[in-house]
């Protein structure tokens, strides 16, 4: 899968899906609510937002995941179901994958911090990614797309999980960063040059930004990146940034601003490109029309 997954995108641009919890939520999900029981809870609400992305023109959808490590998980207590929660959401992901299409395992961050900053033991962490990307191999996933990584370090453990639990399958890691008076760095001040020189050396065949930005600022990064390197690239801005509006969070850009903004992202180069908070569905139908007349 790996060879073949490479292959592909070395080819053509690839559509992957836009946001989980946005959708999520618009379904029910409240704030401070576990994500990851509704793949066992409410199953036909995740098959039907994996459908949705597929029938809208996503090439990859990813797994309601992103939370699925066992650190994360005991934020809601349920830390006992990594296993469970990981190996239903890639079997339900698996379920509406058309032919030729893709499930991607979403491994977000734990939240801790490793030593000395926090508790953690490096160790600690490639042991809680291994638990997770085993039960999403064992359901069936394509990918492995370790997403939304603030440290290198958290993500090198991740990247070496996948490869010890998952060998077969391609390893995508992106990054998230902000735009300060330094340029782009992350919460842990890595630069965009970090991403390139070490996680492509810890195993990762893909690279990636996702979240922490609107499109404007994306574009900027990924240009600034594909100078660096001929790596395949994987982008997914948020739906501009964050506003408060009717007692929450909401992101204004339309899909038809998505559309025009990601005609640059297809001059510059990008291999992957989809959506990440508060993207839907109509956001990827459009994307999936600008990447066909640029595939042509």
């Amino acid at each position: 899968m790996s060879t073949n997954f490479l292959e592909l995108i070395g080819n053509q641009v690839l559509v992957c899906d836009g946001a989980m919890g946005t959708l999520l939520q618009a379904r029910g999900l409240t704030p401070g609510n576990c994500p990851e029981t509704w793949n066992v809870e409410h199953p036909d609400v995740i098959r039907d937002i994996h459908a949705q992305y597929f029938q809208a023109g996503a090439d990859i959808v990813e797994t309601n995941t992103f939370g699925g490590t066992r650190y994360r998980l005991a934020f809601h207590g349920v830390e006992e179901n990594v296993t469970e929660y990981n190996y239903v959401a890639a079997k339900l992901a698996c379920e509406v994958r058309p032919s030729g299409k893709f499930v991607a395992g979403s491994v977000g961050p734990t939240g801790e911090y490793l030593e000395p900053m926090g508790t953690a033991t490096y160790e600690d962490f490639v042991e809680a990614f291994t638990t997770q990307i085993s039960a999403l191999r064992e359901g069936g996933v394509d990918i492995i797309l370790i997403e939304t990584m603030s440290d290198l370090q958290e993500a090198g453990a991740a990247i070496e999980a996948a490869r010890k639990a998952a060998p077969e399958l391609t390893v995508i890691a992106s990054m998230t960063f902000e735009k300060g008076a330094q340029g782009f760095r992350t919460m842990m001040g890595h630069r965009s040059l970090d991403l390139i020189d070490i996680l492509p050396a810890r195993g990762a065949q893909v690279i990636g930004v996702n979240c922490g930005m609107g499109m404007d600022q994306m574009i900027e990064l990924v240009r600034e990146i594909r100078e660096q390197t001929d790596m395949p690239i994987l982008s997914q801005a948020n739906a501009g940034l964050p506003v408060w509006k009717e007692g929450r969070h909401g992101y204004d850009e339309t899909p038809e601003e998505r559309a025009v903004a990601v005609r640059d992202l297809l001059d510059i180069g990008i291999n992957i490109v989809g959506g990440c908070c508060g993207t839907t569905p109509d956001h990827i139908r459009m994307i999936r029309r600008e990447v066909d007349r640029f595939n042509k």
